[in-house]
């Protein structure tokens, strides 16, 4: 089908045939026999370059563990352009490393009026990516076995993490077999009060993705796919989105938010129960340690290329 696609736009328009993809727009695909990678090495290399950063002393994480910032700063300010300027290539280059997401959206925070605090930290996710610059995804062909397409979700939330307005972070991982297909980390747009509320808020966005997801693979593939199957690790949020008995503790919450008890409610979603320690999402929350963050990172299937390559 696809050779009598080519053909027939052959006839009608001037165009050659460039085989496999390999680049576009700054993404640089292989494709094998043994699967699909992705990364954004040339990328991001003259994003450091870009930086002044060529050669430097790489970080082993793309943020100090636990730092909070303020927009409010006693920090003399930094040049707007180039802090802006650094924040959206680094913006583009989460496309293929899901391991910088909550660092850059961290950043993108202080776009108005950037300190010089901000901008170490900044400087700080480059130097990490110099050190880095052959990590990305690899897609395993075949990878989901006989038992069809699977999609499995992780979703998490900090607590009032942002010191200026007190919102929390929401972190949500879609992954097909062991490979992440989706990701985002992005600050909720209400204040949650409780840890509870937060969780089930970010629980919310990830169970519309997964919805989403899983019609546009039936679409893609022609087979029915599993329903999709979201982790998380608070016992009282999967509460609430089974039980819609807690009126109390849930009448305050906007009703957009309560879309995944309908889900749960007509099988769409199916919400299961994990421990901290497994909830892949965590690195799209918070700023991790050394150790925790690279475990973390190998984890959610960010790799390095030049090694599944030779393998």
């Amino acid at each position: 089908m696809i050779k009598e696609f080519k053909s027939e736009m052959m006839k009608i328009y001037k165009m050659s045939d460039l085989g496999l993809l390999s680049y576009y727009l700054g993404l640089e695909v292989r494709q094998t026999k043994e699967g699909i990678s992705i990364g954004q090495a040339a990328y991001a290399a003259k994003l450091v370059e870009k930086a002044g950063l060529t050669g430097c002393n790489a970080c082993a994480a793309p943020m100090e563990s636990r730092l909070k910032l303020s927009k409010i700063s006693e920090a003399p300010l930094a040049d707007a352009t180039e802090y802006r300027s650094a924040v959206g290539g680094l913006r583009y280059l989460v496309n293929t490393r899901p391991d910088i997401a909550f660092a850059v959206g961290f950043v993108g925070r202080f776009l108005e009026q950037p300190h010089e605090d901000h901008l170490a930290v900044v400087k700080h996710i480059i130097r990490y990516v110099s050190g880095t610059l052959e990590y990305g995804l690899f897609y395993k062909v075949g990878e989901q076995g006989s038992t069809g397409v699977q999609l499995t979700g992780f979703s998490d939330s900090d607590y009032a993490g942002d010191i200026d307005d007190r919102k929390s972070t929401s972190g949500m991982l879609f992954c097909l077999g062991d490979s992440p297909v989706t990701w985002h980390s992005n600050k909720q747009k209400v204040v949650a009060l409780s840890t509870c509320e937060a969780e089930y808020i970010a629980a919310s966005g990830a169970a519309c993705q997964g919805v989403w997801l899983a019609r546009l693979l039936r679409s893609l593939l022609g087979l029915e796919v599993g329903v999709p199957v979201l982790k998380i690790d608070n016992k009282s949020a999967i509460d609430l989105c089974k039980n819609p008995v807690h009126h109390d503790r849930s009448k305050h919450i906007e009703t957009k938010f309560h879309y995944i008890r309908d889900c749960v409610e007509k099988g769409k979603v199916v919400v299961d129960q994990i421990s901290t320690k497994d909830q892949l999402a965590d690195v799209l929350t918070k700023s991790l340690g050394r150790v925790l963050f690279q475990e973390q990172r190998d984890r959610i299937g960010v790799v390095k290329l030049e090694a599944q390559r030779k393998n």
